[in-house]
């Protein structure tokens, strides 16, 4: 059988904890190679909100090899673990090269379904 739909979530929401175990998510960041443990098969995507800097770490493993690009925009699908501190990638691309104002724009229309057609202020940034 196959998992659930992934649904958009910002990397802030992955981080606040409401999300349950198994739960298949989409996010995006920037990677930050800094913290790219290979050994660990460990990535960390941030994006910065408002004034504040939101990390998620990606557990790499069905995805490797990983050939991480510094500071390359990234698009994630997998399943929260860990109780919402680690997201198990399936599916890890690289969006570079995207329109990344429409990336987010689509992105944006995600999180408006996934609402029920309100956005919060906070997703704005």
């Amino acid at each position: 059988m196959l998992p659930a739909a992934a649904v958009a979530y910002f990397p802030w929401e992955i981080n606040s904890g409401s999300l349950q175990e198994g739960e298949s998510v989409r996010t995006f960041g920037r990677q930050v190679l800094l913290y790219y443990q290979p050994e660990e098969s460990k990535a960390t995507l941030t994006t910065r909100h408002a004034s504040a800097q939101h990390k998620v770490i990606v557990h790499t493993l069905f995805v490797e090899p990983f050939n991480a690009i510094i500071g390359a925009q990234y698009m994630v699908l997998g399943e929260i673990e860990n109780c919402g501190v680690v997201v198990r990638a399936r599916v890890l691309n690289c969006v570079d090269g995207v329109n990344l104002a429409l990336f987010q724009k689509a992105f944006l229309h995600q999180v408006y379904n996934k609402t029920g057609g309100v956005i919060q202020k906070n997703y704005l940034g």
